[in-house]
């Protein structure tokens, strides 16, 4: 065994990181001085105090000190003998560790390699390596065996390890996860682990898109005791990805996989896996991934921030936002380690930080194998460096490499480059201030797209070398722009939430960094982000989207630059589950055997595959045969089947997705034929209508019902995992289903079901599937009425669950429903289902259910008892033969002139009533003679006989139809009852025509004059009162009509005229404050009116002014303020009775818009300048504000300029004001309660002219208040008309009228 150490290049490329970087620059001064302190003279020893003191000076230990720690562990082998084998690994730490390895102990630094050359049965061993230092201790372990080649099997040196088999079961997962920026997150799995062994327990590993998670501030894991956790305390959009636990054991490995979104607001989203190239002493590289801007708004540029390890001060590095996503940052200390992070600019502000890098040292990578080096040497010029060439190149900086020169002096030693235009042969130093120690220096500020060449000079404090040879024409990248649109688009189906959405690439990528995939409603243009971090494959899983909604997606590519144009949008896809095959069928039974076939059943898979599962294929085979064989080539529909003397079967189910597995082998059936009495077992158990405390249980009944017909069944029931059943019902029920009540809400439960007949109970059915005790979310119930429109009996159910192949099926004694011949209608929308009967009748009386198929089970039943049935067809019937009901029946009554009006009332009618008029039988129609009316708002239908004559007698009826309602009402007039209103009329009409037509004066034969005599008498007054008398006379004598008014029931019946004539109370806004008034055709003042407030009478006073016109009554109330609000009511009195109007009105001024101040009555401005009017305004809520010019409204534009600043502050701005502008300008203020309206004078004049002296027009402020509706007591209802009195003293009061007028002959 040997032990080789690598050269550093090779160390540094394949095993070194950062944090080498960071850790060794103790380590370098150590070594620097004691090479020093070795080999030198005086001056040479001044020359390395002086670098020691120089390279201290930036060196922060205590950010770099740490334990040891294995970056690479050693690896176990198996070889042949004689051949080589390398043993490897990687530590890290401060102070450097050593390394010690059994077996073979050496001290080394960071890297040990351990070097077999011929290696030999006897190296067969474990071999551990322990790094330590001051601050702890690590190992790391490999075996080694090596197997010697022999023509004869030899026994292995090792025994055979034999390993445990743990299997794993997760219960509970973690989801798909949406959460926002900045929040946190914890992701949980629950497991059994069988068994569990305490020194065997699983090793829990968590992976972020197939990367390895570590514990961090970042990540906090735990796990132990079946529970795994991550908990993620802030995220950031670096964190979105596909998370994984995975649990290993010696046997196998178990894991479960879930998406986590991290969705941003709408400022920009912070940038992602800032990473850091090229460090270096003084400057390095950072690069960034940008974030998504489909919600956002795009990306201006971006800040880049650093901070020194140990300190908490942040400091920008840019002074404006740089549009690429790579920035180099110089300026940095050497020997300090930094951390650095990235924010995002758009309109919308600055995004929050990303997430830090990890630390970083400006250190140069090859001073330690540079000053190592360092031996001996003469006080020489250094020779030329060589091999000069670009390692990295963009758009305004290359970065250079170069090997060093072979220099063995102790001086120290630094280059120069030098760089130049290809063609212009003339060579510039970069460096001129700085010098530059490490082999490796980027040069910036170059320009895009042009050719250089560079060279390096290497030099000391004795001289310079020569320049290198110059490298080959360079030439920086030039702005490719972002890459072209992804191709086209596919969306395919993949679970009932979640869509794959799969693309081509971009024909032009220019350094692709991933996409970002945009979805949308179809119909909307609502584009949503489906991820915020590039995903990097051209395939995406979307997540969280609507079953049953339609979605297209799009697509965009990104690199550094920014986003590509969008692709197509996709092909519209619903979202639904993707088609597979069908679970496998189970529980194979035997129904019945005749000696020569069986009958078998089965039950259908549990998972269709998201299609119908329609066929069935049978295998079949004896016991002690191996092969199966197909018992039916073309498939079979139904799951009962028939089969000779055959012992053991499986199932296939079959879709359109294809044939599904088969089922598991049934156990040995017997093909004996069944001679039992009692009935073989029922089959297809299955449960629905799951409640918290209650199942209903269905089943078919047996095959063979033994020797006598099926009497009942009994069902059974037992907790799952449990073998002791239990009968549900102690008397057999004679139908196929049963409810079983009385369950444990969450309890999972099976049933069984045993059939009866004669002769005894037969065997039990096959266990039913498991049913946890537990209603569905939002789980509703059957709704059962009667339609108001149709009269029909109706069952409406809303289901809480669909699918975009659920149907609804209706059933009744749990039997589907196919016969409709009787009326039966099925309506479907949407999730709502409603079975409509259109003919009910008694034989409806029964148990409906529905179940909604393709779902977790949404069903539900609803029961019609004999009474309920009864009720629900009384009920149809009055909707069906509505009838209008009536206040009176159809009476008459005699009016003026000897009219007879016949009329009849009901409750209410419509604008669209009919009716029919019957006289002995016929029906009359409207004319002179029968005159027909009604009146909506009385519910009155009536018609007035012109002539009531002899021929009148006889039976009087009215048919009415209203929509669907229908009444009819009749009246007889004959015998006595017919002759008294015949006199009525007759005596009505002489009355008529002898005094209120006129008197008949005697002329020539052919002419009868008819005159009407008529005083009038305006503005009737308490001084009008009197006896009045009206003498007619001519040569056959005279007649004389009086009426007196002189009394009180004169005033009395004028006054209640007034009353009747009064209008509604109205408001009106004044200069002062507001008016309330009531208009009436006549008003006096000797009327008693009063008024009201909230009930409380009111009186005159200085604000409350009352008082009136010849055509209305008034209240003025002057300014009025938060304790007039209310309601007014206005009451009109005479001497017998207080008649109130019931008319209110409520208003509210206090709230109204006001204008406080600031606006002059006059404003007088020269031409060409600018006018501002600006005042107060206020008002609860704020008011709106218009302006008019000469009463035309205001228009906004680049001459007007209106503005209302929080709410309070109104102007109007006239710029550039002309002589058009002169005039009237009114600011109305005005909001829900009213307002005010303000006017001012506006007069224009020229330069040079006289400033004119206008005058303020006395317009008074005028307000204005709005009605606000309040409840108006309904006027108390107007007496029902009453038949005809019998006395014929009663009936000759003519109705509606005054007192009747005094006759003396």
């Amino acid at each position: 065994m040997a032990t080789k150490v690598l050269p550093f290049y090779q160390r540094k490329h394949k095993h070194f990181g950062r944090d080498y970087r960071s850790a060794q620059s103790k380590y370098v001064v150590q070594e620097y001085s004691a090479s020093s302190a070795r080999h030198g003279t005086q001056t040479c020893d001044l020359c390395v105090d002086k670098k020691m003191s120089s390279t201290e000076k930036y060196i922060r230990e205590e950010s770099m000190i740490r334990g040891p720690e294995f970056l690479v562990r050693l690896r176990s082998h198996t070889v042949w003998e004689n051949n080589p084998v390398k043993l490897f690994c990687t530590v890290h730490g401060y102070p450097t560790p050593c390394i010690i390895i059994i077996i073979i102990i050496i001290i080394i630094i960071i890297i040990i390699i351990l070097f077999f050359y011929r290696c030999s049965p006897d190296d067969t061993a474990m071999y551990t390596a322990v790094a330590t230092n001051a601050h702890g201790q690590a190992s790391s372990q490999a075996s080694v065996i090596v197997k010697r080649r022999s023509l004869f099997p030899t026994v292995s040196m090792l025994p055979e390890i034999k390993y445990t088999k743990i299997e794993i079961t997760f219960l509970e997962t973690f989801d798909v996860k949406f959460k926002a920026e900045g929040e946190s997150v914890t992701l949980t799995c629950k497991m059994i682990i069988n068994p569990n062994l305490a020194n065997l327990q699983p090793e829990a590993l968590w992976l972020r898109d197939d990367h390895l998670l570590k514990e961090s501030k970042w990540a906090k894991m735990e796990s132990g005791g079946g529970i795994a956790r991550l908990t993620l305390p802030e995220l950031y959009k670096d964190d979105e990805g596909l998370y994984t636990l995975r649990m290993v054991t010696k046997g196998g490995t178990a894991q479960h996989s879930a998406y986590v979104f991290v969705q941003v607001p709408k400022a920009p989203g912070a940038p992602m896996d800032i990473k850091i190239h090229d460090a270096n002493r003084d400057y390095v590289i950072v690069s960034w991934k940008p974030p998504n801007t489909t919600t956002e708004g795009p990306i201006i540029g971006y800040f880049v921030d650093r901070c020194e390890v140990g300190t908490e001060n942040w400091v920008q590095c840019n002074d404006s936002p740089i549009k690429i996503c790579k920035y180099p940052v110089s300026g940095l200390f050497e020997g300090h380690s930094y951390y650095f992070r990235v924010r995002a600019v758009n309109s919308h502000g600055i995004s929050k930080p990303s997430k830090i890098s990890e630390p970083i040292a400006a250190l140069d990578p090859t001073e330690f194998e540079r000053l190592k080096a360092m031996k001996l040497g003469e006080g020489t010029a250094p020779g030329a460096p060589s091999h000069v060439h670009s390692s990295e190149t963009d758009r305004t900086y290359v970065v250079l490499s170069w090997q060093p020169p072979d220099y063995r002096g102790r001086a120290p030693m630094w280059y120069y480059i030098e760089k130049c235009l290809v063609d212009s042969g003339s060579w510039q130093r970069v460096n001129t201030q700085v010098p530059v120690r490490s082999p490796r220096y980027a040069v910036f500020d170059l320009a895009e797209g042009k050719e250089y060449q560079f060279r390096v000079l290497s030099a000391n404090i004795y001289g310079t070398s020569e320049p290198s040879k110059p490298t080959g024409p360079i030439k920086t990248q030039e702005l490719r722009g972002v890459p072209s649109a992804p191709g086209q688009v596919v969306s395919t189906r993949d679970t009932k939430t979640s869509v794959l959405v799969q693309w081509a690439p971009p024909k032009v990528p220019n350094n692709l960094i991933g996409y970002y995939i945009d979805s949308c409603v179809k119909g909307t243009n609502d584009w949503v982000s489906c991820n915020h971090k590039p995903n990097k494959d051209t395939r995406f899983v979307v997540h969280g989207l609507k079953t049953g909604e339609t979605y297209v997606f799009r697509v965009q590519a990104i690199n550094e630059i920014g986003l590509s144009d969008e692709s197509q949008e996709s092909s519209p896809l619903s979202v639904q589950a993707a088609l597979e095959k069908p679970s496998a069928p189970y529980n194979i039974a035997l129904l019945h055997c005749d000696g020569t076939s069986m009958i078998l059943s089965w039950k259908p898979p549990k998972r269709s595959g998201g299609a119908e599962v329609t066929d069935y294929y049978i295998d079949k085979r004896e016991v002690s045969h191996h092969h199966w064989r197909e018992v039916n080539i073309k498939p079979t529909k139904e799951r009962l089947f028939k089969s000779g003397a055959l012992y053991e079967f499986r199932v296939h189910g079959a879709s359109l997705a294809g044939v599904g597995a088969p089922s598991e082998i049934s156990k040995p059936f017997l093909c004996d034929a069944w001679n039992m009495p009692e009935p073989g077992p029922a089959y297809d158990l299955s449960s629905c209508e799951v409640r918290n405390d209650s199942v209903v249980i269905e089943w078919k009944p047996p095959v063979y019902t033994g020797h006598s017909p099926v009497t009942g069944y009994f069902v059974e029931k037992c907790k799952k995992g449990s073998d002791q059943w239990s009968a549900v019902n102690e008397t057999a029920v004679s139908h196929c289903y049963l409810k079983v009540c009385q369950l444990e809400e969450g309890q999972s439960y099976v049933f069984r079901v045993r059939a009866q007949n004669a002769h005894g109970v037969g065997k039990p059915s096959t266990s039913s599937d498991s049913a946890c005790i537990k209603a569905l979310p939002g789980t509703k119930e059957i709704v059962c009425g009667v339609d108001k429109e149709t009269g029909d009996l109706y069952m409406l159910f809303e289901s809480c669950e669909m699918s975009e192949k659920s149907e609804f099926i209706w059933k009744k004694s749990y039997q589907e429903i196919t016969d409709f011949s009787k009326g039966i209608v099925v309506k479907t929308e949407g999730n709502h289902s409603k079975l409509i009967f259109k003919n009910p009748d008694m034989e409806d009386i029964g148990t409906f259910s529905i179940s909604v198929s393709h779902t977790d089970g949404v069903s539900a039943s609803y029961h019609i008892a004999k009474e309920e049935m009864e009720k629900i067809l009384a009920q149809s019937y009055e909707i069906r033969n509505p009838i209008i009901p009536l206040k009176s029946e159809l009476a008459y009554k005699i009016v003026e002139r000897g009219r007879v009006r016949f009329w009849v009332q009901a409750e209410s009618i419509s604008s669209a009533v009919t009716y029919k008029f019957f006289a002995n039988s016929k029906e009359v129609v409207n004319s002179e003679q029968y005159k027909m009316s009604h009146d909506v708002s009385t519910g009155i239908i009536e018609m007035v006989l012109d002539h009531f004559t002899m021929e009148s007698e006889g039976t009087y009826a009215v048919q009415i139809q209203d929509g669907k309602a229908k009444n009819q009402s009749s009246l007889v007039l004959i015998g006595d009852a017919f002759k008294s209103a015949l006199a009525k009329a007759e005596y009505q009409r002489r009355e008529y025509i002898r005094v209120k037509e006129g008197i008949s004066m005697t002329m020539p034969r052919r002419y009868v004059v008819l005159a009407l005599c008529k005083l009038p008498l305006p503005l009737f007054s308490k001084k009008h009162q009197g006896i009045y008398k009206a003498t007619i006379s001519d040569d056959r004598g005279k007649d004389v009509s009086q009426v007196d008014i002189s009394g009180k029931d004169g005033f009395i019946y004028n006054q209640k005229i007034y009353r009747s004539s009064a209008a509604e109370l109205v408001i009106q806004c004044t200069a002062e404050g507001i008016r309330l008034q009531c208009s009436m055709k006549y008003y006096t003042e000797e009327m008693r009116i009063h008024w009201f407030h909230n009930g409380n009478k009111l009186s005159a006073s200085e604000r409350l002014r009352v008082g009136g016109t010849p055509e209305k009554a008034c209240m003025e109330i002057v300014e009025p303020t938060e304790k007039d609000k209310g309601q007014y009511t206005i009451e009109i009195m005479d001497a017998e009775k207080t008649y109130s109007l019931f008319n209110g009105l409520m208003f509210e001024s206090s709230d109204r818009g006001k204008v406080v101040g600031g606006l002059p009555d006059v404003v007088t401005i020269m031409e060409k300048k600018t006018l501002s009017l600006t005042c107060t305004v206020c008002g609860d809520p704020k008011p709106q504000v218009t302006w008019y010019s000469n009463d035309k409204e205001v228009e906004p534009d680049d001459h007007f300029v209106v503005a209302l600043d929080s709410g309070r502050f109104a102007s109007l701005t006239i710029k550039g004001v002309s002589l058009e502008d002169s005039g009237k300008y009114t600011m109305d203020v005005h909001n829900k309660y009213g307002g005010e309206a303000v006017d001012i004078t506006v007069s224009v004049y020229k330069h040079g002219d006289k400033v004119p002296d206008v005058k303020p027009t006395m317009s008074p402020k005028r307000v204005v208040l709005n009605k606000v509706s309040i409840p108006i007591p309904a006027p108390a209802p107007a007496p029902t008309p009453a038949p005809a009195p019998k006395t014929p003293a009663a009936a000759a009061k003519p109705a509606g009228r005054g007192p009747p007028p005094l006759r003396r002959k």
